[in-house]
């Protein structure tokens, strides 16, 4: 049996955080029915490109899922949603706060039907305090929490992550907040309101740098640590332009790679970190990735390449974990044609996932 099955999940969500988070949920047995507004696209069903009719963004996040079109702003709409709500365990919702609230949707009122309710609120800063108002992206949250200080240099300071770090963050502490109140209502039958921080996520993934500050008031920034500049732990370019990832941070690692590459007379010599990490950035420059890779498939030292999105997918090792599966496009034709999909990376050793069909946004 799946660990979810025969949970009803209402999910008010667009965009990335709450859809990541109840893709989570459905893959996992939850039945998820995704309200939206009529005329009101989410902007991940529009964002290129495009596959088997669907974004291939919402065809992704939108997997297993039925999709309710519902103006919550009439009272038939209204009333749709509160009929369901005996019978739904889980809400989840991305609006800013309050908004739910002033259409008749918010926490105190919807558990006043059902007090086993788990009401799980996403926003960019929180439900409470003076930015609980202010709009964002992954980016203004990345600026706010640490995330932004410590990805770039000093030289061209910080730069876009490009995977959204605090809106991903969000969506993960968002799962593990309902699960762990779901734990808590089968223990009480009580259910619980969880108000999930997109910027505060983003600030408790950076929570080895920002500890430096609480507890010994040292504020590092770009090029200050080990693991963001300032040693050689980083990535390099190769002669063909392509790019090696060195993780080399114990003593031993460092000196089987300095060993590699020829430069392990390199630590009888006083270099800084700096200049160490010059002379390997030269080195490495000197060959073609393909090089480096039989170099390293001989040394286990923390070194891999920078692969390719076409290279991940054929690479022997990721399809031996299976992290890509195949989805039906049409759920009422399961035997039909196939998406690929990423399968979430959880592996249990008597539980499977269920992959019932892509996500069914509105035809273009």
């Amino acid at each position: 049996m799946l660990p979810l099955k025969g949970l009803r999940v209402l999910d008010f969500s667009s965009l990335l955080p709450g859809p990541f988070a109840t893709l989570y949920l459905g893959d996992w047995g939850a039945e998820v029915t995704v309200v939206e507004a009529p005329g009101r696209e989410d902007l991940a069903q529009v964002m290129p490109p495009f596959a088997d009719g669907q974004s291939t963004t919402y065809g992704f996040l939108g997997r297993n899922k039925t999709v309710m079109v519902v103006d919550l702003k009439t009272p038939d709409g209204r009333q749709k949603i509160l009929d369901l709500i005996p019978d739904t365990d889980i809400v989840v919702q991305q609006f800013r706060p309050g908004t739910m609230e002033k259409l008749g949707f918010g926490y105190e009122t919807l558990k006043k039907i059902n007090p086993k309710l788990i009401y799980a609120s996403i926003s960019g800063y929180g439900q409470e305090g003076p930015m609980r108002d202010r709009a964002g992206h992954d980016i203004n949250y990345a600026a706010r929490s640490g995330v932004a200080v410590m990805n770039g240099s000093l030289a061209a300071g910080p730069v876009p992550t490009g995977v959204p770090l605090c809106d991903l963050g969000g969506s993960l502490h968002g799962v593990i907040g309902i699960l762990m109140a779901l734990y808590h209502r089968e223990r009480t039958g009580e259910g619980q309101a969880v108000d999930i921080s997109l910027a505060a996520s983003g600030l408790f993934l950076s929570s080895l740098w920002a500890q430096m500050e609480l507890a010994a008031g040292q504020s590092p920034r770009w090029e200050s640590t080990e693991l963001n500049g300032a040693g050689i732990y980083g990535f390099y370019r190769t002669k063909d332009q392509r790019y090696l990832s060195v993780g080399t941070l114990e003593p031993k690692f460092v000196k089987g790679f300095l060993e590699a590459i020829g430069g392990l007379s390199w630590l009888g010599v006083v270099l800084s970190k700096l200049e160490l990490k010059q002379k390997v950035a030269a080195r490495i420059a000197q060959e073609t990735l393909q090089v480096w890779q039989e170099i390293f498939s001989k040394v286990d030292v923390c070194v891999e390449p920078v692969q390719e999105f076409e290279e991940i997918f054929v690479d022997p090792h990721h399809e031996a974990q299976q992290w890509v599966v195949e989805v039906p496009v049409n759920p009422l034709d399961p035997l039909g044609k196939k998406q690929k999909q990423l399968a979430i990376p959880l592996r249990f050793s008597g539980l499977s996932p269920q992959f019932l069909h892509i996500g069914q946004g509105r035809s273009r």
